[in-house]
């Protein structure tokens, strides 16, 4: 019978792939880098294949490398998920449970922090502001375990997706180039204004180029950038509007420097839910977490 990887010889190649630095992995496993290297050298004598890139540096894994990171990563997610189910039995649930969460749905996934962490004292989350296609892409690869995102149908098959709440969207603006002190607007009065929107690789900013093509638009936004914090920055100061999900919107404290109008004609909601691999059995953190969302309403 052949040798196989030790747990621990998995866990050093995750710390290294989220380190990319020899000492500082070394360094988080409470080991010698000398030692780490010696471990990393034996798994790839034992596997006959190269893992690492090396020079006077990390460079990177190799190819094959890459494959056995992915594997890594669902060996530790299994024996993670073992040790989680003794502790359900024993009713007491510990961990870090890490979630990709697309900026829009930000505020929302610190208050599900909130309300887990006042039902499981010792289970937190991990928090990590990433766009869809990275929220899918960490998901295949074991590197989080949920995602808060949005709903895709060319996910359908490979994740499970259980929806939260439907987004709906506003013009945030300064008075002084709001249409109105109050109410609502259109997305073609919207598109007149200099707008500053968050950069094209993002959904949020798809799915609002996606309904100003539709009613026949071409806003040409004055600045672009991938969080929202600039974005506000941008409207306090009076420089730009921009359009924003209602429930962005009333988690911040808004003052007299901004007017929100709940955007009209057309009316769009986008399905923001959670999205885990579809397998069986889930991580008890991950049924933890759906049964916090569900309860929260």
């Amino acid at each position: 019978m052949g040798r196989y990887p030790e747990i621990r010889d998995l866990q050093l190649l995750l710390a290294l792939s989220q380190r990319k630095h020899f000492t500082r992995a070394a360094a988080d496993c409470g080991i010698s880098q000398p030692a780490f290297s010696a471990r990393i050298n034996h798994l790839e004598q034992m596997l006959d294949v190269p893992i690492v890139r090396r020079g006077n540096k990390f460079l990177g894994f190799t190819r094959e490398g890459e494959l056995i990171l992915k594997w890594a990563r669902k060996v530790i997610s299994d024996v993670e998920g073992l040790r989680q189910d003794i502790e359900v039995a024993r009713d007491d649930l510990h961990g870090v449970i890490a979630v990709g969460v697309v900026p829009t749905a930000l505020p929302y996934a610190a208050s599900i922090s909130t309300a887990l962490r006042a039902r499981y004292e010792h289970l937190t989350i991990k928090i990590q502001s990433l766009s869809s296609v990275e929220i899918a892409r960490a998901l295949h690869e074991f590197a989080i375990d949920a995602g808060i995102t949005y709903l895709d149908e060319k996910d359908n098959g490979t994740l499970r997706f259980d929806s939260i709440y439907q987004e709906s969207y506003v013009l945030l603006s300064p008075p002084h180039m709001a249409p109105r002190a109050r109410g609502s607007a259109t997305w073609k009065e919207a598109a007149h204004l200099p707008l500053c929107l968050l950069s094209k690789d993002m959904r949020f900013r798809q799915i609002v180029d996606e309904v100003f093509l539709s009613a026949g638009l071409t806003p040409e936004p004055v600045m672009e950038t991938n969080a929202f914090t600039a974005a506000m920055v941008q409207v306090n100061n009076g420089a730009a509007a921009t359009i924003a999900p209602q429930k962005l919107v009333d988690s911040l404290f808004l003052n007299q420097n901004s007017v929100s109008l709940k955007l009209e004609n057309p009316v769009v909601e986008k399905t923001i839910g959670l999205a885990t691999l579809d397998h069986e059995p889930a991580l008890p953190a991950i049924d933890a977490l759906r049964d916090v969302i569900a309860s929260s309403g």
